[in-house]
């Protein structure tokens, strides 16, 4: 099963990111030496750290102890139920020993973020970040993660994944994200050091773990997709590893003979015959790293590469053929509670258990795996090379369904998504409320319509918003959105979206925002009345997202020349 590009022009460039051992990398640091016929990655790929994929290292005393998690949640809902099993005397001390050993962090370090809109039934949808640490913060990770010039370092979160479980509990939607992604990061505050990380403009996206923890790269993906995130899960390179041997064996395919390692001793270091083999600890961790060697060298080949694992392990642990054992079933929740860290809304290991629970009755068929839809950064400096950017349009796309909570399945949702709340924040008159106007009209690739912000002010004015003032920056949206920086201004931000004819759907809280903006889209280049669509939304997932169904029991990776023996 081949995977798709997300330009639609066959496999992406291979871009190589030498001295960054991260998920993709040697187990060991320096590693093995080339397998015969591998490649090296061309002269002019091979760039300074800052140009890495794998995100900027920055020296300097280690911020502090991270564990982390990564793994899919189905699994911890099978071992911990034999925690519930007993009650009173040891079972009840071990279910006790095990809280004690649960690790806590702040959910977000940005703004709050706000309730979920209840469907018509009044049920609600649950998401979860899961995040993959590379902290050598162990001597157990250090071993694992090679590189020894990082130790100490502030870990990336190389591997993040958002778990979106439906509000009609039917179906479950992941959506991951290129650790190499630019992105705007909020500032954050570290809740231990009290350090405070102002907020920075294109930076990798698996940097902000390093700014003040987990909560940190929450707040990231809430800014960049305006998904509300219920809780983050954690793990690290010796949790991966722990978990997968008390797991046991998941079957993983490729189509020939593969080595993850190039001839100057980069890669996983994953070496496996062609077809199916079931993998397990420091094995499973070289599959879930390797990029070198899988397709086309991308992170999307990597990222497609951990949906397979991911869906695999779910149908293994549904079989209930390894889990039978009750030594087996202490050592997996024993594993699992070591490698996690949680926010601190969960307080209890019975917590993960009714989370488990609310996720297991999801059939395969319905769990659909996603990346985002990406292009390469146009940018002309030398450190945006390589890296990534979210596709515009496609990746707003995944997102919105996300957000209304629509399956990405295509199969439709039983109850039909709630229809955008009126604030009960009451408004200001409209001449006491301010707002910054922009032209975005750029957002369609075309050369931006001059004088909309101009235009659109002066229509503000006209109807009382004696505070409106143009600004002359082009912020290139594709659809027209009114923005407010927080809850107290959600009312006002509504009523300048009803004054011009903007549907309330786009008004949208936005960290990026100082006070309210309102950015003029393409869709609005011309004419003073907004105008009105009456084309049916269309909610079929985009082929660039790469879907991978959990019930796809064939998918087999394909392996990149040059990494076969």
């Amino acid at each position: 099963m081949g995977q798709n590009s997300v330009r639609g022009e066959g496999t992406r460039e291979h871009v190589a990111e030498p001295g960054d051992l991260g998920w993709d990398d040697g187990l060991y640091g320096e590693g093995a030496g080339r397998v015969p016929g591998s490649r090296t990655a061309p002269d002019d790929e091979r760039s300074t750290p800052e140009a890495a994929g794998g995100g900027h290292r920055r020296g300097g005393p280690r911020r502090r102890a991270k564990r982390g998690k990564r793994r899919i949640l189905r699994g911890i809902a099978i071992t911990v139920s034999v925690l519930v099993l007993g009650t009173a005397g040891a079972g009840y001390l071990y279910y006790e020993h095990l809280n004690s050993k649960l690790k806590k962090d702040d959910l977000t370090l940005g703004d709050a973020m706000p309730d979920h809109k209840a469907n018509a039934a009044g049920q609600t949808p649950l998401n979860i970040l899961l995040i993959g640490s590379d902290a050598r913060n162990s001597k157990a990770n250090q071993k694992l993660g090679g590189a020894k010039d990082t130790f100490g370092a502030p870990p990336l979160a190389d591997v993040q994944m958002l778990v979106h479980l439906s509000a009609d509990r039917s179906n479950i939607s992941v959506i991951s994200m290129p650790r190499d992604t630019l992105v705007d990061i909020p500032k954050c505050t570290d809740p231990d050091t009290g350090d405070t990380f102002p907020a920075t403009q294109l930076a990798l996206t698996n940097e902000s773990l390093g700014r003040g923890g987990p909560g940190c790269t929450v707040a990231t993906w809430y800014g960049l997709t305006g998904i509300t995130i219920d809780h983050f899960m954690m793990i690290d390179f010796a949790g991966v590893v722990s978990m997968a041997d008390a797991i046991g064996g998941v079957p993983v395919c490729v189509e020939e003979n593969i080595h993850s390692r190039t001839r100057d001793g980069k890669g996983s270091g994953l070496k496996l015959e062609k077809g199916t083999t079931p993998i397990k600890g420091e094995q499973a961790l070289q599959w879930l790293r390797t990029r070198y060697g899988f397709d086309d060298g991308t992170d999307l080949a990597r990222a497609h590469g951990q949906h397979m694992y991911m869906n695999s392990m779910v149908r293994e642990l549904r079989k209930n053929t390894k889990l039978t054992d009750p030594n087996k079933l202490r050592k997996l929740a024993e594993a699992a509670i070591d490698a996690l860290t949680v926010d601190k809304s969960i307080n209890t290991v019975k917590d993960l258990y009714d989370l488990g629970t609310q996720l297991k009755s999801v059939p395969t068929s319905r769990i659909t795996m996603t990346t985002m839809p990406n292009v390469y950064s146009q940018r002309p400096e030398a450190r945006f090379k390589g890296k990534v950017e979210p596709m515009p349009g496609d990746a707003e796309k995944l997102f919105r369904m996300v957000r209304e909570d629509i399956p990405l399945d295509g199969k439709g949702p039983k109850k039909p998504p709630a229809k955008p709340a009126e604030s009960k924040d009451p408004a200001n008159v409209p001449a006491e409320i301010a707002v910054m106007v922009r032209n975005g009209t750029g957002g369609d690739g075309q050369i931006a319509e001059g004088g909309r912000a101009t235009a659109v002010t002066g229509l503000l004015t006209g109807k009382g918003f004696a505070l409106a003032k143009a600004d002359r920056t082009l912020d290139p949206q594709k659809t027209t959105v009114v923005l407010y920086s927080n809850a107290e201004l959600e009312g006002d931000a509504q009523e300048v979206a009803k004054a011009l004819g903007i549907p309330v759907t786009s008004v949208k809280r936005s960290t990026d925002a100082t006070g309210i903006q309102l950015i003029v889209g393409a869709d609005w280049r011309k004419g003073d009345t907004y105008p009105k669509s009456n084309a049916k939304t269309d909610n079929k997932t985009p082929d660039t997202a790469n879907v991978l169904r959990g019930d796809n029991d064939e998918a087999c990776m394909p392996v990149q020349e040059g990494f076969t023996w």
